[in-house]
């Protein structure tokens, strides 16, 4: 098959999927069989991309313009594809868990469940392939409205009120600040939104304070990195069922923003612009703070996905703090957390899930020897928090140290210890859960009855520990990821070349 083939079946079959599902909504194994077939398709199309990319290409399909110089146009390079390839690729792991999840908790609109998870990912693989601003747009706004009914989907007034909060908090700021952005870049860049290398306003004169109110509006305008202070939708949105979760922190939606901010910094800034605007240094800040007082606000919840949602919010700006860095070490730094993060933070919201379907139980207080009845999600559970801390040999152990030497790079040598703060505190707030479980005082009794008979079903139980192994495989291959990845960081230079007049 053409590149151009490739990348329209990757946006096409989630579609096609979504209709399957929709036929099929009276026959659930028919339905979740067709979910199943074509996320394991999905997945085997975004693979032979990702191959194209890793021998030079960059696989292209233009579709046509919306209106003269407004293309729906998708390119694919190292960076896009390592988004596309996590998500694809942990959407069928989420499948099957979602398929356990909404099965053995016995959830309602099931069939709208699963048509919505189907168009999410078809937006998450259009922002992935965008070759411009234009189409990144689109794509992003569908992934934002078709996740709102996920978020909604319990239908009660804590759903649908934590539902209205995420869906205003990102279109407004995806309309107020991101399309102010984009329309601005376009008069700037003489009628041109496209992805180029190097960045496309790099030998575009402007102003300190207009190279910097643009660097503020993209950032903030993409409100699904959940940068602070337009992080609250994030933990608001924790009222969706926890397969839903998983897919906001973990395979699509935050990715998708993190994922924005760093194409952006790379293709529409570049190093050079980066790195000579004043702005830069203030959203690194913000950075720093959103990682540190997340972390701070995660260590006060109770509530297991409370918590989990607040550590969410400190692990994203590890992304933005590597864009805003804008040397070599520090891109790769936010760039291995997309996929570090992504195989750590969906085994804990699984095993959250797990832990409410087989219990009802969803306070950390009440969880005190609930491990000698549910030993493998608790192990499970350990194995990603020391992902997340980011202890060796665990994927997150790669994007820190990247970080920290790119921030040594730099000069900033106060940003180590703002990542060793942050995992001191992830220590805090992750390791008693398993250890309280799995190692409780003497004396403590675990839940009497499981809510469930049986307890969790085996696919909540097997996808977590699926993914627990993935933190392994991940930091063993780093070496073919890095080498993936650097072609997208060719011409990241630590050191500016030019000045904003």
């Amino acid at each position: 098959m053409t590149p151009e083939v490739l990348i329209a079946l990757a946006l096409g079959l989630p579609l096609v999927i979504a209709a399957g599902i929709a036929a099929a909504g009276k026959f659930p194994n028919v339905r979740e069989g067709i979910t199943l077939v074509g996320a394991g398709l999905l997945f085997f199309v975004v693979v032979q991309l990702c191959l194209l990319v890793s021998a030079g290409q960059r696989p292209e399909l233009y579709i046509g313009e919306a209106v003269p110089g407004l293309a729906f146009a998708f390119k694919l390079e190292p960076l896009g594809a390592l988004f596309a390839f996590v998500a694809s690729g942990l959407w069928i792991v989420n499948s099957f868990y979602s398929i356990g999840y909404m099965r053995g908790n016995r959830e309602r609109n099931q069939t709208r469940f699963y048509i919505c998870f189907a168009i999410a990912l078809c937006g998450a693989m259009g922002v992935a392939m965008a070759g411009n601003l234009f189409t990144l747009f689109i794509f992003y706004e569908v992934l934002t409205l078709s996740t709102y009914p996920l978020v909604a989907h319990k239908g009660d007034e804590a759903a649908q009120r934590g539902a209205r909060i995420y869906l205003l908090t990102l279109l407004g700021t995806s309309i107020g600040f991101l399309l102010t952005a984009i329309m601005w870049t376009w008069v700037l860049a003489g009628q041109s939104l496209d992805f180029v290398d190097g960045g496309l306003l790099a030998n575009v004169e402007m102003s300190p304070v207009v190279a910097s109110a643009l660097l503020l509006l993209f950032v903030f305008g993409v409100g699904k990195a959940a940068l602070m202070p337009f992080h609250f939708w994030l933990p608001n949105a924790m009222v969706a069922p926890t397969p839903v979760s998983a897919l906001l922190h973990a395979v699509a939606v935050v990715k998708a923003g993190v994922f924005a901010v760093m194409k952006i910094s790379i293709y529409i800034f570049g190093d050079e612009l980066l790195n000579a605007t004043p702005s830069r240094e203030f959203i690194m800040d913000v950075a720093c703070i959103t990682i540190v007082v997340a972390s701070l606000i995660a260590m006060t919840k109770d509530n297991l996905k409370a918590r989990l949602a607040y550590s969410t919010v400190a692990q994203l700006a590890y992304v933005t703090l590597g864009a805003m860095l804008a040397d070599k070490a520090g891109v790769m730094g936010g760039s291995l957390q997309i996929a570090a993060h992504a195989v750590g933070k969906i085994t804990l919201f699984m095993c959250a899930g797990a832990i409410y379907v087989a219990t009802g139980l969803t306070n950390i207080s009440d969880m005190k020897g609930l491990g000698r009845k549910m030993p493998l999600i608790f192990i499970a559970f350990f194995i990603a928090s020391l992902s997340i801390i980011g202890i060796p040999p665990l994927a997150g152990d790669w994007p820190k140290y990247e970080l920290m030497q790119g921030a040594i790079d730099r000069g900033t040598d106060w940003v180590p210890f703002v990542l060793i703060i942050s995992s001191l505190l992830n220590i805090a707030y992750l390791l008693p859960i398993p250890i309280m479980a799995l190692m409780p005082p003497p004396g403590t009794k675990p839940p009497k009855e499981f809510k469930r008979p049986g307890g969790a079903p085996w696919l909540t139980v097997a996808a977590p520990l699926f993914t627990a192994l993935l933190c392994f495989v991940v930091f063993f291959l780093i070496d073919p990821i890095g080498d993936f990845l650097e072609p997208a960081f060719a011409t990241t230079d630590v050191t500016p070349q030019v000045k904003i007049p």
